[in-house]
């Protein structure tokens, strides 16, 4: 099996590289060249080796591996910790011999040297150094990469007279996404792991977060000695603009972020989609690491790789494509939420368990309300609530991403996870509603539409539609009474999505999706028309419980928007 003999190899080597008393003899350990070699010729994105491996070692041990994949090229002092950490997984007999190297790469002078470097520099062996030189034609990724989080290839073919030239380029991307708690506790070495070897930390900070954890995200790098550059924005709806994505671009020009050192960004979904949309600007691709601190962010913003800002009184309508290299979500931020902030974020987690997870679907039937006040378990001393709430989280994170990252690019418009946003981008702003509210007023109006269309029972419907009020989620807003503007979002909605509706609706059974790819005006209107009166037959009568923005805390969007369309016309 191809994995197992990576593994063996790399296991071999692991174990026989012996300590020594300075870089210049390191460089020149057979079983150390052998050990970059191996790592240089994975195929570190193919899905059998990750299988194979995956299933020896674990998906850490994969993610090691594909850093590794660049290994001459990185600083020494950030290889030999890399390498450290792949051998207490796959060779821990070997991990006294790396804590030693890794010990000394960390005071020698020239630590921050390439591998390739210091082997040009002090290699006695010409043939390595030939390898090196050859690396520049052969293996451009394995000798210069931009960072160790992505590659691509391409194809060329022309005519015969070159006048003719077609080309299929293809890009590999990778991320991790850790479901943890503690994240800033020092017993928890993820970021350590991550930011020790690079020696500082660029943090993008919502200031929500910063008046409760400032303090903590300090003394967790102050004490793995690691500088610490924080960047600190007010991140409310209202802000999330083109301005705020310039403001970040300067502060990143200002204190010199590099392509190959992952930003850290915490806080909630704004900060997520700006601080993302920044870094895909800022060297056209900048990594960046999402500690997500709220619901949203947790499972939905965070890990998306669909980065935006508002524009033009459009719910992100400005953006591009750009999927953090880690995301950690952390339940523990979650106590310091306001709840009607934890409400409307659970509005995300029910989308996904409507078209994508019914086990997902019976499990907060089962938590109901308490999974809301109990602020996912964080409130109280229950170990079963507890329990749920991370399971909860992480099967939403999981259908969340089988179906976000098979589809990276939007290459096409059969997205789940699209569920209850086709309407709602061209009324949430307009209605100063809170984001998951305004989604799932989209949720249950979709699943109305599927009972209509036949492809629901009316049993599981009235399920989604009780799920959605049970927590105290919006079935219904006075603002879908104004049919033109719901028709005028799905206008914009088709022309962002290809030419197509393609909503996406519970079909067949709940936690599975098919779509709906026709409506119109007058059928629109006539469901709506029927939505409504049906909404009056569950919790209070279908309205959502502090549904506003201004209700739980921030500023109306709707009067921003307004006041700038004014500005415009004047």
């Amino acid at each position: 099996m191809e994995g197992n003999t990576v593994g063996l190899n790399i296991q071999n080597l692991l174990g026989q590289v012996e300590e020594t008393a300075n870089i210049s003899v390191l460089v020149n350990d057979a079983s150390f060249l052998g050990l970059l070699e191996q790592f240089r010729k994975i195929d570190a994105f193919s899905l059998s080796l990750a299988t194979e491996l995956g299933h020896h070692f674990g998906s850490n041990a994969i993610f090691l591996l594909r850093k590794l994949r660049s290994a001459y090229a990185m600083p020494i002092r950030l290889l030999i910790p890399l390498v450290s950490q792949f051998a207490d997984i796959v060779n821990p007999k070997s991990s006294d011999t790396w804590t030693y190297l890794k010990n000394l790469v960390s005071t020698e002078p020239e630590g921050a040297s390439s591998v390739a470097s210091l082997i040009l520099k002090y290699g006695l062996q010409n043939e390595t150094k030939s390898l090196i030189a050859e690396l520049e034609k052969s293996d451009p990724h394995a000798i210069y990469p931009t960072s160790p989080y992505r590659e691509s290839k391409g194809t060329v073919s022309t005519s015969l007279d070159d006048k003719h030239i077609e080309a299929v380029m293809t890009t590999s991307t990778m991320t991790e996404i850790h479901i943890s708690e503690g994240v800033l506790q020092v017993e928890n070495t993820i970021l350590k792991n991550l930011y020790q070897p690079l020696g500082r930390c660029i943090c993008v900070l919502d200031s929500n977060i910063s008046e409760h954890y400032r303090d903590d995200i300090v003394r967790y790098f102050r004490h793995f000695d690691i500088a610490l550059n924080l960047l600190v924005y007010r991140a409310m709806e209202v802000d999330k603009g083109i301005g705020m994505v310039e403001e970040l671009l300067s502060d990143f020009k200002r204190v010199g972020v590099s392509r190959q050192e992952p930003v850290l960004i915490v806080g909630g979904g704004v900060i997520a989609d700006i601080g993302g949309l920044a870094c895909s600007l800022y060297h056209r691709n900048t990594p960046y690491v999402m500690l997500a601190t709220s619901i949203v962010s947790g499972i939905d913003a965070g890990p998306s790789p669909r980065t935006c800002c508002d524009g033009f009184g459009f719910k992100n309508l400005f953006g591009a494509y750009h999927a953090p290299v880690m995301t950690l979500t952390d339940r523990t931020f979650f106590k310091t939420l306001r709840t009607g902030w934890v409400r409307h974020g659970i509005a995300e987690i029910i989308k996904m368990a409507v078209v994508k997870d019914s086990e997902l679907f019976e499990l907060l039937e089962e938590t109901g309300i308490d999974l809301v006040y109990s602020q996912f378990g964080t409130l109280v001393d229950d170990n079963a609530l507890g329990d749920r709430s991370q399971r909860i989280l992480a099967l939403a994170m999981r259908s969340y991403v089988q179906a976000e990252y098979d589809n990276l690019y939007e290459t096409h418009q059969c997205r789940p996870h699209a569920y209850g946003h086709t309407w709602s981008p061209g009324y949430e702003i307009p209605s100063g509603m809170l984001h998951g509210h305004a989604v799932a007023c989209g949720m249950g109006f979709g699943a109305y539409l599927s009972y209509r269309e036949g492809w629901i029972s009316e049993h599981d419907r009235n399920r989604i539609l009780s799920l959605i009020g049970e927590f105290e989620l919006s079935l219904w807003h006075p603002i879908l009474d104004n049919t033109d503007l719901v028709y005028q979002a799905q206008i914009k909605v088709i022309e962002k999505r290809g030419g197509n509706l393609v909503a996406p609706l519970p079909k067949g059974k709940i936690g599975d999706c098919g779509y709906l790819n026709k409506l119109s005006y007058e059928e629109l209107k006539l469901s709506l028309l029927e939505y409504k009166v049906l909404c009056k037959t569950f919790k209070r009568n279908g309205l959502g419980v502090d549904a506003h923005c201004h209700e739980v805390g921030l500023e109306d969007p709707s009067t921003v928007v307004n006041l700038n369309l004014a500005n415009r016309v004047n």
